[in-house]
């Protein structure tokens, strides 16, 4: 049975998640605030986060950042603001997506689903290890070394290096990308993925040109 971690400063929408969640086989825990929610995460594991951002003692920005440094655990953040710089934000933090108020609580359910599918299934069909000279990249351990040294990504970097490594010498366009990688209905644009490949590539130092950008298309792993 997943856990679901369920925060937000409002008791009545907690309720309605907790119903849904339940009526759907998950095991759901309460928090208040952004600061609950991260001594809980101290404390257990939990397979995703559904998080509100407005909230007192500490904002959903703000407790997705402490999270990430000790668990990289999925995220599904919620907000009544539906502006895109919000959005791109969060996506930037290592949010897995996001979600507008008022929402229908059936669609929540919808994209828990789909998040936790792409979480679980991503690394059971893949190799342990995959090793490109001196890059080695183990998928099932979420690790990445160059040359021997380990490198530190974003959440949403490894996914997206994991997923361009799984479809190595294979076209990837920007919309496929953003479909598969950060969700079938995310509204972002071509910078989203731009950015990310930047510091994917900065990151992956001498080894960067293994990510090869296909003008007027978008992306692929070659080797």
């Amino acid at each position: 049975m997943s856990k679901i971690l369920v925060v937000d400063d409002e008791q009545k929408i907690r309720e309605v998640i907790r119903e849904y969640s339940e009526f759907n086989g998950f095991e759901v825990t309460e928090a208040a605030d952004g600061m609950t929610a991260v001594g809980l995460c101290k404390l257990n594991d939990y397979d995703l986060i559904i998080m509100d951002i407005m909230m007192p003692k500490l904002d959903g920005f703000t407790a997705c950042k402490e999270i990430k440094k000790i668990k990289d655990i999925p995220i599904i953040m919620l907000s009544a603001r539906s502006e895109e710089y919000d959005k791109l934000f969060g996506f930037e933090l290592g949010i897995d997506d996001y979600v507008v108020k008022p929402f229908s609580p059936k669609e929540l359910m919808a994209r828990v689903n789909a998040v936790l599918s792409r979480r679980q299934g991503g690394s059971q069909t893949q190799p342990q290890v995959l090793e490109f000279e001196g890059l080695c990249i183990n998928i099932a351990a979420r690790t990445v070394t160059v040359d021997g040294e380990k490198i530190e990504l974003t959440p949403k970097e490894y996914d997206l290096l994991f997923y361009l490594v799984e479809n190595r010498n294979i076209a990837l366009s920007r919309d496929k990308l953003l479909s598969d990688i950060w969700g079938y209905d995310f509204f972002g644009d071509d910078r989203t993925i731009d950015t990310h490949i930047k510091n994917l590539r900065n990151n992956l130092g001498k080894y960067r040109d293994y990510i090869v950008t296909l003008r007027g298309v978008g992306y692929k792993f070659e080797v």
